[in-house]
């Protein structure tokens, strides 16, 4: 399997070297149409056989079997088009775009031509929230009531917050929710189901951003379970690596609760009982647990073998809706249903 790069950012490290990892699978070009220099530099690095500054002709000259998108999100909808038009199969960064619309419309393209679009949301591929929804599967805990999250990074503060690592965040007008909360919405769902409405107070707290950087925010379930995602992202909290979770998350249901750490570690308690460390293995390499590699070849098995593939652009739409109305809470002060989004659509 062939597959084209576009991207040469901070994160993109983490899919070149798990691309690497994966048996079968060459890394036949990356596409760096403002830095080519860069792209020539990663393509020493991680053993790529082209390099490439335009697009289209990269496409047309290398004919991939799968596309990764990995640069910043205003550029997607151009480089998804170009791959989907071709019939290529695209996994694409998120944010899919800068407005929920334009990632409707990048949906809409890739059904047009009948090719797949895959959202790259690694963090429901991080080992705990598996194990996590294996243990609920197993009625660990009975019955799910409550999912809690805490996000907590520290990285926040300061006029130089973000520089050294992404820059292009401190731009963003939608930030907390729509950069990072977005993957505990699609956690979220994907432990406990669909949302039904949320309730959100966000706040900018740095003034050297453009976008809120500490929120809170409830949700409604379908099952009747209820959800709290509390942001901030100039707090830390006690990690040794912080970026390995990024906070602190609960599950509680009526039998016990399930607890993950900052180091990876779930601790589960039964009710009336003590918490005790829940053995789960996963490997300490690449991205948080491995998740990149996971999702990367998640996506490969389904194209070899025609496994089911999870957080297609359709599928992924959903979140995001989710996301809309987290916005839309915040800005109107008040509880938004998600159906109150999905109302308003339009054909892209």
């Amino acid at each position: 399997m062939r597959v084209a790069v576009f991207g040469t950012g901070f994160f993109s490290a983490y899919h070149y070297e798990a691309w690497q990892r994966i048996p079968g699978v060459t890394l036949a070009a990356v596409c760096a149409h403002s830095n080519r220099a860069r792209a020539a530099e990663v393509a020493a690095r991680h053993n790529v056989e082209t390099v490439h500054d335009d697009p289209e002709a990269m496409l047309d000259a290398v004919r991939p079997d799968l596309v990764d998108v990995i640069t910043t999100p205003e550029s997607h909808a151009a480089l998804v088009g170009a791959a989907v038009r071709r019939g290529i199969p695209v996994i694409c960064q998120k944010p899919l775009a800068p407005t929920f619309a334009e990632a409707r419309a990048m949906v809409a393209e890739a059904a047009r031509h009948d090719t797949l679009l895959v959202a790259h949301e690694n963090w429901r591929f991080r080992p705990w929230y598996r194990e996590l929804a294996r243990l609920i599967a197993d009625g660990a805990i009975g019955r799910p009531l409550n999912l809690t999250f805490r996000l907590r990074p520290g990285d926040g503060q300061g006029a130089d917050a973000y520089l050294a690592r992404q820059p292009y965040f401190r731009a963003m007008p939608r930030f907390l929710v729509h950069e990072t909360g977005i993957h505990m919405i699609d956690v979220f769902r994907f432990l406990m189901g669909p949302v039904t409405a949320v309730s959100a107070t966000l706040r900018r707290l740095n003034p050297a951003i453009a976008g809120e950087d500490a929120g809170l925010v409830t949700f409604d379930f379908a099952s009747g379970a209820a959800g709290l995602f509390d942001g901030n992202r100039l707090l830390d909290f006690e990690a040794e690596n912080p970026r390995l979770t990024m906070g602190e998350t609960l599950l509680e249901g009526s039998e016990g609760a399930l607890r993950v750490d900052g180091a990876g570690r779930i601790l589960h308690r039964r009710r009336g009982g003590r918490e005790r460390v829940h053995a789960h293995a996963w490997e300490a390499r690449g991205y948080a647990g491995d998740s990149v590699h996971a999702l990367q070849a998640h996506v490969v098995r389904h194209l070899r073998e025609g496994t089911p593939v999870e957080n297609t652009g359709a599928e992924y739409l959903g979140a995001l809706r989710v996301e809309e109305a987290v916005y839309r809470s915040s800005a109107e002060g008040r509880r938004v249903a998600v159906a109150e989004i999905e109302q308003e659509e339009t054909p892209a």
